[in-house]
C-alpha cells in the first residue's frame, strides 16, 4: 500500500487555514448570477490554454478564446488538445458523483487523448519512457532526464495506480489539499501512460476538488499558478520523485491559495463593474451595452447606432473611459474603444 512521507508544518497549516478562509471569502460574495457565469466561462477558458501550455501547446489565449467560443471544428493536433480538455472540464461536476477508479482514469485519458492520438488514448503503457529533454553536448544529441518512472510495464502501473488510488480512498483524515497534492505527484510519478500524463492529472486534480465540495471551473481554476513559471512547477514536482513531499505540498498548496487569492481580488473587481455601471446615464448604458456586445467599437460606429452625434458619441465613449469601464486604443484617426 502506498504510504507518503511528508511533514505537516508551519508553512503548509498556514497555507491550509488561508485556502479555507479565501474560499470562504469567495462563497460569501454571492455574485450575481449573469456574473457568475461570465467568470466561469473565463475560469473553463482559462485552464483549458494553461494546462495544454504548460506541456508546450502553442496556442495563445486568444487563438484558444476563438476556438472554443466559436465551437469550430479542430484542424490540428494543438487545437484539438484544448478542445478534448475543454469538453473535459465543461462537463467535469457531471462526474463528481462517480469513484474514483483506474476505470475513471482510463475514462479521462481516452476523452483527453481522442483524435490526437488514438493508439495511447486509454491505454496505460507498456514500455519505457523518460521525462527530459534534448540537449547537445560537443555536436551530439543526448536527453537529459528528469525524471525515470518507476515501472514500465503494464502490469506493474496498473498495480501501483491501483495502490494510489485505495490510499486515497481509504479516507485519511487530511485537509483536501494535502491529500489531492499527494496524488497529483504520486500519480505523475506513476506516468501511466505514453503521453497526456499532466494534462490528466490536473483535470482528475479539479475533479477531486470538486468532489471535496470545492467549486472549482465555478470559483477559481488552479493551472494558473503553474503556467507563470512551468519550470518551476516541474522542478517543484519531481522534488518530491526522492521520496518527501513537503517541498511540494508547500508549493502546492501555494498554488491554491494564489488561485483563490487572484479569483477573488478578480471577482470584486467585477462586482465594483456592476455597481459601476449602475451608476452610467440611461446614454450610457446603452453605449455601455453595445460595447459589451461587441468587445470593442468606434465613435463613428457608436454615434450610428445610436443615432447621435459625433460629439456626443465621443463624451459617451470619454465617460466609460472614465468610469473605468473601457479603454481607448489605436491613435487619433484610427481610434477604437475596448472594454477592461
Amino acid at each position: 500500500m502506498f504510504k507518503p512521507n511528508y511533514k505537516l508544518g508551519d508553512k503548509l497549516l498556514q497555507n491550509i487555514s488561508q485556502i479555507e478562509r479565501t474560499y470562504g471569502q469567495l462563497e460569501g460574495l454571492r455574485l450575481p448570477q449573469a456574473l457568475q457565469l461570465n467568470l466561469e466561462r473565463d475560469n473553463l477558458l482559462y485552464s483549458s490554454y494553461a494546462s495544454n501550455s504548460i506541456e508546450g501547446n502553442p496556442l495563445s489565449l486568444p487563438e484558444v478564446t476563438n476556438l472554443l467560443l466559436d465551437d469550430r471544428v479542430p484542424v490540428n493536433r494543438d487545437e484539438q488538445e484544448v478542445k478534448n480538455h475543454f469538453d473535459i472540464l465543461k462537463n467535469l461536476e457531471t462526474q463528481a458523483d462517480k469513484k474514483i477508479s483506474v476505470e475513471l482514469v482510463l475514462a479521462f485519458h481516452r476523452r483527453l487523448m481522442s483524435k490526437v492520438d488514438n493508439d495511447i488514448a486509454g491505454k496505460i503503457r507498456n514500455k519505457e519512457v523518460v521525462v527530459g529533454k534534448y540537449v547537445r553536448e560537443k555536436g551530439k544529441l543526448s536527453i537529459d532526464i528528469k525524471h525515470n518512472p518507476p515501472f514500465h510495464k503494464q502490469t506493474e502501473i496498473k498495480q501501483a495506480l491501483s495502490s494510489l488510488i485505495k490510499w486515497y480512498q481509504k479516507g485519511e483524515n487530511l485537509p483536501p489539499a494535502i491529500k489531492i497534492g499527494i496524488f497529483h505527484h504520486q500519480f505523475v510519478f506513476i506516468h501511466p501512460f505514453v503521453d497526456g500524463n499532466g494534462r490528466a492529472c490536473r483535470l482528475l486534480s479539479a475533479l477531486l476538488f470538486l468532489k471535496n465540495g470545492y467549486l472549482i471551473n465555478k470559483y477559481f481554476v488552479m493551472d494558473d499558478y503553474y503556467d507563470l513559471d512551468r519550470f518551476q512547477y516541474s522542478d517543484k514536482l519531481h522534488s518530491a520523485d526522492a521520496g518527501n513531499l513537503t517541498e511540494w505540498l508547500e508549493y502546492f498548496t501555494d498554488g491554491i491559495k494564489y488561485s483563490l487569492q487572484s479569483a477573488l481580488a478578480k471577482s470584486k473587481q467585477a462586482i465594483g463593474k456592476v455597481s459601476v455601471a449602475k451608476r452610467l446615464t440611461n446614454k450610457e448604458q446603452e453605449a455601455f451595452k453595445l460595447l459589451q456586445e461587441n468587445k470593442e467599437i468606434t465613435s463613428a460606429d457608436l454615434g450610428r447606432i445610436l443615432q447621435v452625434s459625433r460629439q456626443q458619441s465621443h463624451n459617451l465613449l470619454r465617460a466609460l473611459v472614465n468610469k473605468g469601464y473601457a479603454e481607448k486604443k489605436g491613435g487619433t484617426k484610427a481610434s477604437y474603444y475596448k472594454i477592461l
